[in-house]
């Protein structure tokens, strides 16, 4: 079905289709109310007769639209009409995630966590609100320009108490980021996404899955059976903390990963302030069972046996053989009897024997209890009524857990999971709200403003901004005033410079090429050249000297370069006429004839002539000169009274071959 140029509502304007999903197609269209551009996800037209089908992607809309977190796709509207279900989402304009990692490959791991960070917050969110969304992979995470997280198509996700995974036969959701549980069509909760945000993580920072084959169902297998490499031992940079968290994240055994969106969280936060530290906690839990033993088997021969050796004992205490052996005759008339009598015997001894063994130091199963919320002193007295121990393996400050109560605890609590008494449960307790100042981050490097706010336990959230005025990566401001008072844990955003907004262009390397050369470099870089020549004995005739901006440096599109060009002149031949009469206005014809000496000079190192005896009144006196370009030509005249006249003219050689002066 084309939808393009269709009016939904009355109101929004379908414009283009921009994707497909495996229960909708996704169109662009213009909300002609709010005079906004929207994203309007339709039921594909096979499912539209499926009354279940329906009622599951009216949930997605009610599931979706419940959620409001900056790191979630916002969910506008929904209806239906003339058999077209749709659903009116917030239009993202970005990248998928998936189409970074494919065309970056493996993403540095600081970039990867803050990304995890995102992640991990809407699905805490969702969570929260009894939401699973069931289908987390690199597909449905969309990158802004602006650098934030958004988790879209809630499509399978339901309500937590609903344990159902598959429709119309098939299990939901993209087999390369199953959990083992929703592999097997086992039932799926909130740790079934933290097992795919790990899968998640995995392949950011490795460039690859975790699992790959040549079918889904032996992907999925894998998730059930193998155990994948260290992400650190595909990419050594991933710092160990990194690799903790997506390892504890990925365990098959639910029990072994995360507690919740909140637990993996502040993991993936603390990475960034310590990559390298050992605070990830893997989970193990302590069996306590006996193994099973082999316990040997009696016959009635043995039996018989017996019973022989200890009527020969009795019978060699007694002096005479006088008195029947009742015992004897009784055990020799009644055989079988007696054999029956004996394994009865036997295997009640044995019996118990094997449970007072079994009894002597035997622990009892108890219930892991819920301590998360308690104070210290409550959940001693819980646990010491279930006979177990505690250890405190942190303290650490917290924006909602008041001080000397629990954060959180190892191994957490899970509904109907038993541990042997006299375990030892890991509390961290909490030390209530840390009060910081905020410090002055304004005019420093984004980098080390991050660092300086991070030392003090701040959430630092990076806004980039066009300025003329601050250099790029230098904070222009702070959301917060220096000295200012906040929690520990609470966010400081900074601005950064990202330079003047102007398109800059890489000066390339034109020295020593010639001319026509530096001209075609330049102007592929999108410059242009402006040609200045001087003259160099020492270099090659019509190369490049110099340019004004060197190599390498970042300057606007279309910027002008000054070049400088070697231009070695040819010595030129020239004829020179002079008007001697004119130049010194001659003498009268009436009078005694003057006679003069002519001198003529070259510039530059050029060459001029001399002549004399020539006559005053001459208007065309001829020599020969050389010289090289743009040359001064001096003529000095001198009578024989000793009377001077001179006169120059500036003339480029290279453009005349004869000169007449004046």
């Amino acid at each position: 079905m084309n939808l393009e140029g269709k009016f939904l509502g009355n109101r929004y304007e379908i414009l283009e289709k921009i994707g497909n999903g495996g229960m909708a197609t996704v169109y662009k269209a213009k909300c002609h109310v709010l005079n906004r551009y929207v994203a309007v996800k339709v039921l594909r037209d096979e499912f539209t007769t499926d009354e279940e089908f329906i009622k599951r992607f009216n949930s997605e809309a009610q599931s979706a639209a419940s959620l409001t977190h900056p790191n979630i796709v916002s969910v506008y509207d929904v209806g239906n009409e003339d058999n077209i279900y749709y659903i009116v989402m917030e239009l993202i304009q970005g990248k998928t995630l998936k189409e970074i990692i494919s065309s970056d490959g493996a993403l540095s791991w600081k970039w990867s966590v803050n990304v995890g960070i995102q992640i991990a917050s809407a699905l805490e969110t969702a969570h929260k609100n009894n939401i699973v969304h069931r289908d987390i992979k690199p597909h449905n995470i969309i990158i802004t320009e602006d650098g934030v997280a958004k988790v879209t198509d809630f499509g399978i996700a339901k309500a937590v108490s609903n344990s159902t995974i598959t429709a119309f036969g098939s299990t939901i959701g993209s087999v390369h980021y199953f959990s083992p549980e929703h592999a097997r069509g086992g039932y799926t909760d909130a740790k079934s996404d933290l097992y795919s945000l790990g899968v998640v993580l995995y392949e950011m920072v490795t460039g690859r899955v975790p699992f790959d084959a040549d079918t889904p169902v032996s992907v999925a297998l894998k998730h059930m059976q193998e155990v994948p490499a260290e992400p650190i031992k595909l990419n050594p940079a991933i710092p160990t903390a990194v690799n903790d968290i997506i390892i504890r994240a990925m365990q098959k055994d639910i029990n072994l990963r995360y507690s919740n969106a909140t637990e993996m969280l502040r993991d993936l936060s603390m990475a960034l302030k310590k990559p390298d530290g050992n605070f990830v906690a893997i989970k193990s839990f302590e069996n306590g069972e006996f193994p099973t033993q082999r316990i040997p088997i009696l016959n009635n021969m043995d039996i018989e046996e017996q019973i022989r050796q200890k009527d020969e004992q009795m019978n060699s205490r007694t002096n005479n053989k006088k008195k029947p052996n009742k015992l004897k005759q009784f055990i020799e008339k009644h055989k079988f009897l007696s054999a029956i009598l004996g394994i009865i015997i036997l295997f009640t001894l044995t019996v118990g024997i094997t449970y007072l063994a079994t009894s002597i130091g035997r622990v009892g199963d108890v219930q892991i209890p819920n301590l998360v919320g308690l104070s210290k002193e409550e959940a001693e007295k819980q646990l010491l009524d279930l006979k177990l121990k505690y250890e405190i393996s942190d303290e650490k400050f917290d924006l909602e857990v008041p001080a000397g109560y629990i954060i959180s605890q190892d191994p957490g609590y899970i509904p109907n999971y038993k541990i042997k008494e006299k375990s030892t449960i890991k509390i961290v307790v909490s030390k209530g709200q840390e009060e910081v100042k905020v410090p002055k981050v304004t005019g420093m490097k984004k980098d080390e403003a991050i660092e300086e706010l991070e030392k003090l336990n701040l959430n630092v959230e990076v806004k980039e901004e066009i300025s003329t005025k601050v250099e790029k990566d230098y904070v222009i401001k702070q959301s917060q005033d220096a000295n200012t008072v906040l929690k520990a844990g609470e966010t400081v955003t900074i601005t950064v410079s990202i330079g003047d907004g102007i398109e800059k262009v890489t000066v390339p390397s034109v020295i020593g090429k010639s001319e026509a050369d530096a001209r075609k470099i330049l102007e592929v870089s999108n410059l242009s050249a402006n040609v200045i020549y001087e003259e160099s004995s020492s270099n090659t005739n019509g190369t490049v000297l110099k340019q004004d901006i060197s190599a390498g440096t970042e300057t606007p599109k279309n910027s002008t370069i000054n070049i400088t060009v070697n231009k070695i002149e040819e010595t030129k031949n020239a004829t020179v006429n002079i008007n001697v009469k004119s130049i010194t206005g001659g003498y009268s014809e009436t009078d005694t004839a003057v006679k003069a000496k002519i001198d003529v000079s070259v510039s530059n190192g050029g060459s001029g002539f001399t002549k004399s005896g020539v006559d005053k009144n001459s208007t065309n006196v001829t020599g020969n000169i050389t010289g090289k370009g743009n040359v001064t030509i001096t003529v000095k005249i001198t009578d024989e009274n000793g009377d001077t006249d001179s006169t120059t003219k500036n003339i480029n050689l290279n453009e005349t071959t004869s000169i007449s002066i004046p």
